[in-house]
């Protein structure tokens, strides 16, 4: 299933300049590919580094998390659809190449673990077939219940 970005937006509560997803490529039962265009408008090449830009690892790791957000979403009931996810942690994190302006980055997520609203997921990202960061990432859903 291929998601534009108006179908994020009424995913995410993110809004520029932190939404870092631009469309999602392909999605079935546990697994998620996604879509960021790197482009040098984005604010943080204003200062990491302004000689050298590079995507920080961070965003890239966030940029998983969203797409991890909507695979997590998409599998959960139909009365947590809406509700929030939060990000819960990371293990694993490891950053192989830098990401540039004018890159693709691809994000490839699948589902690890799940138990009722919580998720652990394997991520990858990747610029042009090439492994440039991975991490497992810790999420959950909302669900009202303390």
């Amino acid at each position: 299933m291929i998601m534009e970005i108006a179908q994020i937006l009424g995913l995410l509560p993110h809004r520029y300049p932190f939404l870092l997803l631009d469309r999602i490529l392909e999605q079935s039962a546990g697994e998620i590919v996604g879509l960021k265009n790197v482009t040098i408008n984005e604010p943080f090449f204003q200062g990491h580094f302004p000689e050298e830009p590079i995507m920080p690892g961070v965003l890239i790791i966030e940029s998983m998390a969203q797409a991890g957000g909507i695979l997590a979403l998409s599998l959960a009931p139909p009365e947590l659809y809406k509700k929030p996810i939060y990000f819960l942690g990371m293990d694993n994190v490891r950053f192989r190449k830098p990401v540039r302006p004018g890159d693709q980055l691809i994000l490839k997520l699948k589902i690890l673990k799940r138990r009722g609203p919580l998720f652990k997921m394997k991520g990858e990202a990747f610029v042009n077939d090439q492994l440039v960061a991975e991490a497992e990432l810790m999420a959950t859903i909302e669900t009202g219940v303390v």
